[in-house]
């Protein structure tokens, strides 16, 4: 935000990597269709509790990423405990 961006998405406490990639890409993916960012966080976060996005999903849309044991074990980790989700706000405009 000092730096001029209008809106940011903070967590609230320490994250799990993994799980914030997950995230991560479902917003993005939202975001270019959602009306505002604060729906787009919202819409990736109900995926990640209902399960309907994992790290196989975002592998699988992404072509595949790269190679790291820590991800191959985290590839088969429900991702729908709010540990790996609820931590995140958007900060300022949600325009």
């Amino acid at each position: 935000m000092q730096s001029g961006a209008k809106a940011t998405i903070a967590s609230l406490w320490s994250v799990d990597d993994r799980g914030t990639l997950v995230l991560m890409s479902e917003f993005y993916r939202s975001l270019k269709t959602a009306d505002i960012k604060v729906s787009a966080l919202r819409q990736a976060q109900i995926a990640m509790l209902k399960g309907d996005v994992t790290l196989n999903t975002i592998i699988d849309r992404s072509g595949g990423l790269p190679s790291s044991k820590t991800l191959v074990e985290t590839v088969d980790r429900k991702l729908s405990h709010p540990y790996y989700w609820a931590a995140f706000t958007l900060i300022g405009n949600p325009w």
